[in-house]
């Protein structure tokens, strides 16, 4: 298990707390997870029909990660869903793909974001990260909500970017930059 990740205090935002993943969020993550809606937001290595088997996987895999690679969301101790970065590489290694999804009972009340706003809070007075940004798809109005209401900003728009579900979509790019360089 990689020890920073271990060894990480809880991000706190507003209602809810931002941890390393544990073998013992498995069940409520295949439960969560398992919700189509959420797959049609998600990249494809999100897999659908979500089991028990892939919480499990996944669980293991991130713990070998950077820290940053995937934290749970917890909400009144509950576990409530999965927010993560991804570090580019080569000259891309200044920035992170940022993502995030909740399980459907927690949608509506803000709490993805809070716990954006607090995770690139986080990202930008803890690591090196410059630039965050996120591509949601453009019919994603919640998402790209939860990215304005966090402090990022639209970039773009790219078109024809992504087939999803049988359908080519269109996304757009949106982006937070560390304030001071």
């Amino acid at each position: 298990m990689n020890t920073d990740n271990a060894n990480l205090l809880a991000v706190p935002f507003a209602g809810g707390v931002l941890r390393p993943l544990v073998v013992t969020d498995s069940a409520a993550l295949a439960e969560l997870a398992n919700d189509r809606d959420i797959w049609l937001n998600l990249r494809d290595a999100f897999p659908h029909p979500y089991r028990r088997d892939d919480a499990d996987a996944f669980i293991a895999f991130v713990q070998d990660l950077p820290s940053e690679a995937a934290l749970a969301i917890e909400v009144a101790g509950a576990f409530a869903g999965v927010i993560g970065a991804t570090r580019g590489s080569d000259v891309q290694a200044c920035g992170a793909e940022v993502g995030y999804w909740l399980g459907r009972s927690f949608w509506g009340r803000g709490i993805a974001t809070d716990a954006l706003s607090a995770f690139r809070d986080w990202l930008f007075s803890d690591t090196d990260l410059l630039r965050l940004f996120a591509l949601p798809f453009t019919d994603n109005t919640a998402s790209c909500r939860v990215l304005e209401k966090s402090g990022f900003q639209k970039e773009g728009r790219l078109q024809c970017s992504a087939h999803k579900a049988g359908a080519v979509k269109d996304q757009f790019v949106y982006a937070a930059i560390r304030a001071a360089l």
